[in-house]
């Protein structure tokens, strides 16, 4: 109820005209999605396309991130060096055939590695962890191997924001190890204006494909959680998930 109460407030703060200067950027990619931006110090919010951004979608490899923090609180892993011994069976990304550590598997998306883990954690045990993080629709289907793929989980860009925020801060009832240890390995850049911490992900088993790019970005006096959700049929166009997303950020004058 409190997590509804915070996106109604979120939400009705947006409900004016259509934000120009972000369906610009939209239009200048040649592409559909949404985007939803909230600063951590500020009052300030930014969101395009309240119907896509409200809309509930697999979540698909962002789901790594409440994923890893799973497998680390069910001690499957020690920590994100412990080797993930490959099981010799090729994989179409080459970067996939070979050992793996949580942090290397997260970077590549590695996903024989997750199901690895996955088909040791009950149906229940997920949901268990899903209504602890209060995260999604909660509901995970008749697989726990695949269900961020294929499955019945479903999360809105509001909730993957709110989700994130509650990383951030360590306000997730886990060691907060093991939460540092997921916000560190989401670590993707540094510059001088930012420091920025994503995860992709694209949803293929679905007819309309979409892909996904989630995080916060810290600069020198915020940060500034993001979720990015873009139709995206061809591989090709995959880069157009970060793309997008750092020009928004670039004309909201973000970085």
């Amino acid at each position: 109820m409190k997590r509804l109460f915070v996106l109604l407030l979120f939400i009705s703060s947006l409900l004016k005209a259509e934000d120009i200067e972000i369906r610009l950027v939209f239009n200048s990619f040649n592409v559909d999605g949404t985007i939803v931006i909230q600063s951590l110090n500020s009052n300030k919010n930014y969101a395009y396309n309240l119907n896509r951004a409200t809309k509930p979608l697999l979540p698909a490899s962002t789901f790594k991130i409440p994923n890893s923090l799973i497998i680390l609180n069910e001690k499957l892993l020690k920590d994100e060096n412990q080797i993930i011994k490959w099981d010799k069976k090729k994989r179409f990304l080459d970067v996939w055939n070979q050992d793996q550590t949580l942090k290397s598997a997260f970077k590549y998306s590695c996903v024989w590695c997750y199901q690895k883990f996955a088909k040791q954690i009950s149906i229940q045990k997920y949901e268990n962890y899903l209504k602890l993080f209060d995260y999604g629709n909660k509901k995970v289907g008749i697989d726990s191997s695949s269900f961020w793929l294929d499955g019945d989980i479903k999360i809105t860009a509001f909730e993957q924001v709110e989700f994130l925020k509650k990383l951030y801060l360590n306000n997730l009832p886990l060691d907060k190890k093991y939460i540092n240890i997921v916000k560190d390995i989401m670590f993707e850049e540094k510059n001088r204006k930012y420091k920025l911490s994503s995860k992709t992900g694209w949803a293929t088993s679905v007819k309309n494909k979409h892909g996904w790019y989630v995080g916060f970005l810290e600069t020198k006096n915020d940060v500034w959680f993001f979720a990015t959700n873009l139709l995206i049929e061809d591989f090709k166009r995959l880069d157009l998930r970060k793309k997008v997303t750092l020009e928004v950020l670039r004309q909201k004058r973000v970085i």
